[in-house]
């Protein structure tokens, strides 16, 4: 892949030019991987930005995304190809219907069978044959080990076989982001392969900066309010799930459509749910709403 960046002040500058804002040493990780053709390996808790990075880079440099989400039980068919059996059996008997008399050669319908008309393309498969563009592996965490094993293969070779149509090729390696928020370990294997970075939530000058370049709209005093509030909300150390940089770009963008212009506890308490997930953490902080925006 040409250099698609010459420096971590690239990567900074690129990626905050579609509002995301990533510090040195993510953007450094970033540079690396696009210049050692790395996969990207993120984690970190839930609404920390590491989704959000593949879509920046994305659209940074003008390329697909393409998004594999992985979950418990995903195999290497729902990750690769599968065939279009439907339309397999509806070509095997229109053959069929059109010429009864003749004699078909049953290896020639067989390959006819398995032609590249009726290969459905899964994301691995679909980011070799596309690249340059960005593979987004999201929540890798979530899969077993066997799937692990074969995405360790395919990122460490770029391409894949098909039996029935042969290898498959990358001319040029995607830019891979693997995401994980580590509700397992992952296996040392994989971690080799990748340029790791944990993503932590920001502190309090970084996260408002992120809520004013995603959403000017909302006023600087209103925004300081909501940032800050949520600092303390993780801070607390007592929620099942302290909300992300996501909840808090939720909880401004809902403030400023109910029309709210300063943090109160009646309508803190009125939002908490794009906040707060977890009828416990909404019961537990209402409580102490008061206390907490007086803090």
């Amino acid at each position: 892949m040409d250099h698609l960046f010459d420096s971590a002040d690239d990567v900074t500058t690129a990626l905050g030019g579609t509002g995301y804002l990533a510090d040195e040493a993510l953007a450094t990780v970033t540079f690396l991987a696009t210049r050692l053709n790395r996969p990207i390996l993120l984690e970190g808790e839930p609404g920390t930005g590491k989704t959000a990075l593949a879509e920046a880079l994305a659209q940074a440099l003008d390329l697909r995304l393409i998004r594999l989400q992985c979950y418990e039980g995903i195999d290497a068919t729902q990750a690769l190809y599968d065939w279009d059996f439907p339309r397999q059996i509806l070509h095997l008997r229109t053959v069929e219907a059109l010429s009864r008399e003749e004699h078909h050669d049953p290896k020639a319908l067989e390959a006819e069978l398995f032609d590249e008309r009726f290969l459905l393309a899964r994301p691995v498969l679909e980011a070799l044959r596309a690249a340059p563009c960005v593979l987004l592996i999201d929540e890798i965490d979530r899969a077993d080990d066997e799937f692990e094993a074969f995405l360790l293969e395919v990122l460490s070779t770029w391409q894949v076989t098909i039996p029935e149509l042969g290898t498959v090729s990358a001319a040029t390696p995607p830019i891979v982001v693997l995401t994980s928020n580590r509700t397992r370990e992952l296996h040392d294997a994989l971690k080799r392969r990748c340029l790791y970075h944990w993503i932590d939530h920001p502190g309090l000058a970084r996260e408002l900066e992120i809520v004013r370049t995603r959403l000017p709209e909302v006023s600087a005093a209103l925004a300081e309010q909501v940032v800050t509030l949520v600092q303390r909300l993780r801070a607390t150390g007592e929620l099942i799930k302290p909300p992300g940089v996501a909840e808090t770009l939720d909880w401004a963008r809902a403030l400023e459509t109910v029309g709210a212009t300063r943090l109160d506890a009646e309508v803190a308490a009125a939002t908490l749910g794009a906040a707060l997930k977890y009828r416990e953490d909404s019961e537990r902080i209402r409580a102490s709403l008061d206390k907490l925006l007086t803090a």
